[in-house]
């Protein structure tokens, strides 16, 4: 049975985690998982049934699949720290911001197996996005594996590693963006007379059914509102109002701004 093992256990890696214990993915004691605060991640794989280990080496010696999990300013200490620990017969997997392929290969060696992944939170329910790029020492079943992981979370896409950034903007933090439409919607909502909770919830649920309609067709977003607009309409006065207050140019605008503060941080 194959082993995944988590360096840090920070926020994104418990979703993975959840992610994957839903999923049946893995068995609970299969989970290994490490962090530099004992406070943190013993109770924690003390609640889930998780293998806690007291050592990052501990951790890679016990683990098929290396997950770091960490926050970019100790990631290459880490990673110097794993290194003699590290074999080609098992896969590094960097969930860390900005963290490049060749950046992780001069502190780990260019023979060991790399796949660079970028989550965002929806693995957490089996519905998440993510990302990933892998270097040339990872090929077939070993990459399947490796990507098996967020398949079973959700979809991946494979990229090149200078398109993260965007990548990022647009699946990453775009949850919050979208749960801000849905508010916004709601607060609408409210405005006539519905309950928050009701709003929300009516919201919230049109606002996924029309994402999966538009994932299940050949259609462009643009002609399946013209599905739903008929001339003269309700629905066309309110695109009509939302465009003139400028909600296409502020949702760009917001894209842009988050793929420059990604910039900036790099």
């Amino acid at each position: 049975m194959t082993k995944i093992g988590f360096i840090g256990v920070g926020g994104m890696a418990q979703a993975i985690i959840g992610g994957l214990l839903k999923a049946r993915a893995f068995a609970p004691a299969d989970i290994v998982v490490h962090s530099h605060q004992a406070a943190h991640y013993q109770p924690y794989a003390q609640r889930l049934g998780l293998t806690a280990v007291t050592s990052n080496a501990e951790l890679v010696a016990a683990s098929d699949l290396v997950v770091l999990a960490v926050t970019p300013n100790v990631a290459a200490t880490v990673l110097t720290e794993i290194k003699p620990a590290l074999t080609p017969q098992k896969t590094l997997i960097s969930i860390v911001a900005g963290l490049t392929l060749a950046k992780m290969a001069t502190l780990v060696g260019d023979q060991q197996p790399i796949l660079r992944t970028l989550p965002n939170v929806n693995v957490e329910i089996g519905a998440g996005m993510t990302a990933v790029a892998a270097n040339a020492e990872l090929t077939g079943a070993a990459r399947t594996t490796a990507e098996d992981v967020f398949n079973v979370l959700g979809s991946t896409t494979t990229l090149n590693e200078d398109q993260f950034g965007i990548f990022s903007a647009l699946a990453g933090s775009s949850p919050a963006y979208i749960d801000f439409f849905i508010d916004s919607l709601s607060r609408a909502g409210v405005k006539y007379g519905l309950s928050k909770q009701q709003a929300t919830q009516i919201a919230a649920q049109a606002t996924l059914g029309s994402a999966q309609m538009v994932l299940k067709s050949d259609k462009i977003p643009f002609a399946l509102i013209d599905q739903v607009a008929s001339p003269g309409g309700s629905t066309v006065a309110g695109l009509l109002a939302m465009e003139e207050a400028g909600l296409m140019t502020a949702v760009v605008k917001g894209i842009d701004a988050t793929v420059q503060r990604d910039h900036e941080n790099a």
